[in-house]
């Protein structure tokens, strides 16, 4: 009897998830104020310029923004490829920014086990804790700044 190479019905759901783009607004407010963070500096990096000043003027707290622009670096040293960012007035979340968006919302909740479930299997485990620390620091910028 030949075997059916038709996707699984778990495989097609997974697809099926993959193709939607989530939105900006599935995001905690933290979640969603880093990943315009994300945007702005992807768009500074390509213009060769300092994000800082505007990330500060944008986050209301030069120590905010210092916190963010740590992050990112940390983010993209651990991430096994190109981070893909969005347009800076897209409310269409790219994967990469979706995941990054639920590691900050964990850390601002504390929940590392939800932290560690978004990343599992992307970035290598020996380097979450790198992430984790520079996402409790903004969190705790963030909290500070409010």
């Amino acid at each position: 009897m030949p075997r059916s190479n038709l996707p699984s019905a778990a495989a097609r759901s997974t697809i099926a998830d993959l193709a939607r783009s989530p939105r900006i607004e599935s995001l905690g407010p933290l979640g969603a104020r880093f990943v315009y963070s994300l945007r702005l500096i992807a768009l500074h990096d390509r213009a060769n310029r300092d994000p800082v000043s505007e990330l500060a003027v944008r986050l209301g707290s030069v120590e905010v923004a210092a916190k963010a622009l740590a992050l990112a670096q940390a983010i993209s040293s651990v991430w096994p490829e190109n981070i893909h960012v969005s347009r800076f007035c897209c409310q269409m979340l790219s994967h990469d920014e979706a995941t990054i968006g639920k590691l900050i919302d964990s850390a601002a909740t504390c929940d590392r086990a939800g932290f560690e479930e978004a990343i599992a299997g992307l970035v290598r485990p020996d380097r979450h804790h790198r992430l984790w620390d520079a996402a409790l620091g903004l969190v705790a910028a963030e909290t500070r700044a409010a």
